[in-house]
């Protein structure tokens, strides 16, 4: 699996963060996904040495990703961030034990299920996260899993949402589910719901998409939620 590493310019240890990558149409490599890699600089600029996994090795990197899409497995993807967490654990410039995990579109429902399976993670952070009431998965595995939503009770660490009010993956009911599921088992957390902004209002590349307002005023609640929660005294 190619993991992407970023780090702070700065020496000395830092808190690290595990980035989930989103699912462009045509995306055939981390190598070519602009928005990622300019995401996980950003997160190293303010301090965080950042991993970012290549969740889609599991095809061939020229498959079509609507074929990638349909065939991914939660089972798959949860051994990629526990290992992914285990690089950074391993890395001399890492405090291992202020990780968190943050993503974007479908990596906002990979941060969420990583935040379910690995318990030492600190802090998550969801933009835009779809399906995370669904299980994906063959039905022989599906059949004896839960979906990330049902899985919200295995939680211990804060979350932080940014949504956009015009999204139809989550629309706002469904995002109101995970509010409830979050209430419901006494997780710590904390949405932003954003008018005038549908799915991938971050995403600078599609300019159709983005939202630059919108965009600039979740990082920075981005950034204070990941410094409160993971102790980055360092962030600038």
């Amino acid at each position: 699996m190619d993991v992407f590493l970023f780090s702070p310019r700065s020496e000395g240890t830092h808190p690290a963060v595990i980035l989930c990558q989103h699912i462009p149409v045509g995306h055939a490599g981390l190598e070519h996904d602009t928005f990622t890699l300019t995401s996980a600089q950003r997160l190293a600029d303010a301090g965080y040495v950042v991993a970012v996994p290549f969740i889609f090795h599991w095809w061939p990197k020229g498959q079509d990703m609507k074929v990638k899409a349909a065939e991914f497995r939660d089972d798959w993807v949860v051994n990629d961030l526990k290992a992914t967490h285990e690089i950074l654990k391993t890395r001399p410039n890492v405090n291992e034990s202020r990780i968190g995990i943050i993503g974007h579109c479908w990596g906002g429902r990979v941060s969420w299920l990583g935040a379910c399976k690995i318990p030492e993670i600190k802090a998550c952070a969801i933009f835009y996260g779809g399906r995370i009431d669904k299980k994906l998965g063959p039905s022989v595995v599906t059949e004896q899993m839960l979906s990330p939503l049902q899985h919200a009770k295995n939680i211990t660490c804060p979350v932080a949402g940014f949504f956009g009010n015009e999204d139809q993956n989550p629309t706002p009911e469904l995002v109101n589910e995970y509010e409830r599921a979050l209430t419901e088992h006494n997780v710590e957390f904390t949405f932003h719901r954003y008018d005038a902004a549908g799915h991938a209002f971050q995403n600078f590349s599609s300019p159709d998409q983005y939202r630059e307002h919108q965009s600039e005023d979740a990082w920075e609640k981005c950034t204070n939620f990941l410094n409160q929660h993971l102790e980055n005294i360092s962030a600038i």
